[in-house]
């Protein structure tokens, strides 16, 4: 994945009602260790990685780059949010020169179910839309994964196809604030 282009990085961290969006800090390397070892976390996103590998792996500041937010509760950090380009060898895409910002996110089991990935990823979406506006943002989640279907719906995504990836059948939807010409439907 390339940058997101002419973006000041790292943002003021952005306040919603309960979180914080943050770049990432030393303080974070365990909440990133547990998000990439999870079973829960990784049953669509191919998998668990084992913890000591990630452990050896893992940097002192982990996932400091342009387009990655911490999601801060209360001083910990409880899941991520990434704003990334779509790789352009991958299928789904909105713009024929492809390259879309593609948000992505995961969270600790435990901060499940209470709202937060909602208000973390529309507080990214608002970001983005003011730093880089007209610009799309698409997301694909697996079809079997209940709860990131019903976040795509609840922040707007429309869909735009669906396809078969990483042996599982893809829900691809762009954000509705922008529709590039030619959008494809389906």
């Amino acid at each position: 994945m390339t940058g997101l282009g002419p973006v000041a990085w790292p943002p003021a961290p952005i306040r919603t009602e309960r979180l914080v969006l943050r770049e990432s800090e030393a303080r974070d390397r365990a909440a990133f260790i547990e998000l990439f070892a999870s079973r829960q976390v990784h049953t669509y996103l191919g998998g668990p990685r084992p913890r000591d590998e990630l452990e050896r792996a893992v940097p002192e500041v982990p996932g400091r780059r342009p387009g990655l937010f911490v999601i801060d509760l209360g001083g910990a950090m409880i899941g991520m949010v990434a704003l990334d380009r779509r790789d352009a060898e991958r299928p789904g895409h909105v713009r024929p020169d492809a390259g879309e910002a593609e948000l992505g996110y995961t969270f600790l089991p435990e901060a499940w179910g209470r709202g937060y990935a909602a208000e973390a990823c529309a507080a990214a979406l608002a970001w983005f839309a003011d730093v880089l506006p007209g610009e799309p943002v698409v997301l694909c989640t697996q079809t079997a994964n209940d709860r990131s279907m019903r976040l795509a719906a609840k922040l707007g995504f429309t869909e735009v196809e669906r396809f078969e990836e990483y042996g599982a059948e893809q829900w691809f939807g762009v954000w509705p604030s922008v529709t590039p010409p030619g959008l494809r439907t389906g």
